[in-house]
């Protein structure tokens, strides 16, 4: 089993316990939880707490429209979502954001390929495909960025991330992430603002790649 030694923070954690995470990162968090056991296992400890907190919570009244509306759907039948299960280097959470189907891959240049999965005011998220031994030019962020290994490696300013590695870069990081040797460095990576690129060719390619 890979040894993974990049982890989530625990506030992101929490957020998603919670339903508090927008859905860019909830992707990624719940992709990195169904590979790595130590924050699946922090992952399920926030849930519980969660729990808890709920059951000391005294009862509230509601409205007799919300109670009415409630019960009104339980009783809509709803069609139940497919269970996506791993597919390859893509985790269950991925392959439901693929419709259980392949990514469709579009060209950045020198090799670089993307998949968007979802983009909106939330944020975006993206299955990026970069070639042993290139560099994804050098930028820094304007918000955060979340960016989980599914295959292969890269390395850059702050260390190496392997297959379940997460890396968790703010506003303070500028980095040059550069993918290893052997597999092609396959990523999940979501960002709720676009990236901050020091090259003019990556600044003017930008809103074309929505990046």
């Amino acid at each position: 089993m890979t040894t993974i030694t990049h982890h989530t923070t625990d506030a992101l954690l929490a957020a998603y316990a919670s339903g508090n995470l927008s859905r860019p990162y909830a992707l990624v968090v719940a992709a990195h939880i169904s590979l790595c056991l130590k924050c699946r296992a922090a992952f399920e400890a926030h849930q519980v707490a969660g729990g808890l907190v709920l059951e000391s919570v005294g009862a509230q009244s509601v409205s007799e429209n919300l109670k009415s509306s409630t019960l009104a759907m339980l009783d809509t039948p709803v069609a139940p979502k497919p269970a996506y299960q791993r597919s390859g280097v893509y985790p269950g959470p991925v392959m439901e954001a693929l419709n259980g189907k392949p990514p469709r891959w579009i060209s950045l240049g020198l090799g670089v390929r993307q998949n968007i999965l979802s983009a909106g005011r939330g944020g975006s998220v993206r299955l990026l495909h970069i070639p042993p031994g290139q560099a994804v030019p050098d930028h820094g962020h304007n918000g955060l960025e979340l960016t989980l290994v599914l295959q292969g490696n890269f390395s850059d300013e702050t260390g190496r991330f392997g297959v379940g590695d997460l890396e968790v870069a703010d506003q303070e990081l500028k980095h040059t992430p550069i993918a290893g040797a052997g597999a092609p460095c396959i990523c999940l990576a979501a960002t709720d603002a676009p990236l901050r690129f020091s090259s003019l060719i990556p600044r003017l390619l930008q809103p074309i790649f929505r990046i």
